[in-house]
């Protein structure tokens, strides 16, 4: 399955929960916050999707770098508003991570179709540059392991066609677990070798198995009972790594799994979730999870006239096992740095 938001407008990058001032309206429904704690802290980007802090010197103030997948470019964007760009012309681009001298990109796949974003760079890769954004080189092709080995076991051509986006990859992390990449098209997480790129399968998602997702037509792959999984989100703490799921965009079939960081065993599964496209996860344990399209209009047609594009969009606070809610307009990468949570936004 393609994982794109499915509206456009302005784009923010917000720090949210626990900063003062704001521009999203917070819901007062049961398990929503009473006011609005969200604060914009930069904007102009176009496409916003993954999101990596930086270390920076206290007196600069929060530092990210970010994938803009409508520009086709990663930048460097300050808490102050200043932009730079690092890598250009990466058509797509969803993930990033940083680190060890380095600075990692990963380019979305070619729709259902098969065709490819322009750019300089294929779709479905991982690139590597240093970590100013110069001498960047693909180092993997997760297309070609994808073909090679399905790790999800899905049907993957039918008269020689793709029956659905094989791969298209959405987020990565860089720990000392290695560089893990959510590939929400192959339904995997995978595991890449930052040096040589070489690439394992670290993780398959079962297929969802909600009311919804077992009706005739929710699944396009035949043979595959269920929804897609989608993997999307990928945070790290402690000896664990947790993973969003999509869930097909079907209300409630979204979940974060917990795995253990050396074997992708299953540690614990937090259910119940719309569209979750970003996970973090602060030191105490709490995790926040970026719900993108929660609200969105029944059915699949298009939403009405008077349906503000807005209105879309939450961040979910799991604590002690209680939720609790922010209306952030479709929020997608997250980070928490320094008792922050930032997260991309519209």
């Amino acid at each position: 399955m393609r994982v794109r938001a499915r509206a456009a407008g302005a784009i923010a990058l917000a720090g949210a929960l626990g900063l003062t001032g704001g521009v999203a309206t917070a819901g007062t429904a049961s398990g929503m916050t009473r006011h609005n704690p969200v604060r914009v802290i930069a904007m102009g980007l176009n496409g916003p999707f993954g999101l990596q802090s930086l270390k920076a010197p206290e007196d600069q103030g929060p530092q990210f770098v970010v994938a803009e997948a409508d520009a086709g470019q990663v930048s460097m964007v300050s808490g102050h508003g200043r932009r730079h760009v690092l890598i250009d012309k990466i058509a797509g681009v969803s993930g990033v991570a940083s680190g060890w001298g380095h600075l990692f990109a990963l380019t979305g796949g070619p729709n259902e179709s098969g065709t490819p974003a322009m750019g300089d760079f294929p779709p479905s890769s991982v690139v590597r540059a240093d970590s100013n954004g110069q001498h960047a080189k693909v180092i993997a092709d997760l297309l070609k392991y994808e073909m090679d080995h399905n790790p999800d076991g899905q049907v993957q051509l039918v008269d020689g066609k793709p029956v659905d986006a094989l791969s298209n990859p959405f987020s990565m992390n860089l720990s000392r677990f290695g560089l893990l990449v959510a590939d929400g098209g192959a339904n995997d997480v995978l595991r890449v070798d930052r040096k040589t790129g070489d690439i394992t399968t670290f993780f398959v998602p079962p297929t969802v198995k909600t009311s919804e997702c077992l009706k005739p037509g929710a699944q396009a792959n035949p043979g595959t009972i269920g929804c897609d999984p989608v993997p999307t989100g990928i945070a790290v703490r402690g000896n664990s790594v947790y993973v969003s799921t999509l869930g097909a965009e079907s209300p409630g079939a979204g979940k974060v799994y917990r795995l253990d960081g050396r074997t992708g065993r299953v540690q614990h599964v937090y259910e119940g979730l719309t569209a979750p496209t970003g996970v973090a996860v602060s030191p105490s344990g709490t995790i926040y999870v970026s719900e993108v399209l929660y609200g969105a209009p029944a059915g699949d047609g298009r939403p009405p006239a008077s349906f503000d594009p807005s209105s879309l969009g939450r961040i979910t606070k799991i604590s002690i096992g209680r939720m609790t809610h922010t209306h952030v307009t479709m929020p997608t990468g997250l980070e928490y740095p320094n008792g922050h949570l930032y997260a991309s936004s519209w």
